[in-house]
């Protein structure tokens, strides 16, 4: 498990996009051992980021840990 990684599911404060984000990267990263991708892989790498946290949020949203999102994906 990537330890930069912190826990979205929250309580007391919903997780922001940004957070979303951000843990899409890192997991991204680890997955693709890339901390920055070559211009080559550089699509695909952010195709696969964006996937992660579009599936992040709705994950977030089925459990009730994150606001429904409005026009964000």
């Amino acid at each position: 498990m990537c330890r930069s990684i912190k826990t979205l599911r929250r309580e007391d404060e919903p997780a922001t996009q940004d957070e979303i984000e951000a843990a899409a990267l890192q997991f991204v990263r680890k997955v693709s051992g890339y901390r920055q991708p070559s211009k080559r892989n550089a699509e695909a790498f952010e195709a696969a980021v964006g996937e992660v946290a579009a599936a992040s949020r709705r994950l977030l949203e089925a459990v009730g840990a994150t606001p429904a999102s409005e026009g964000v994906s």
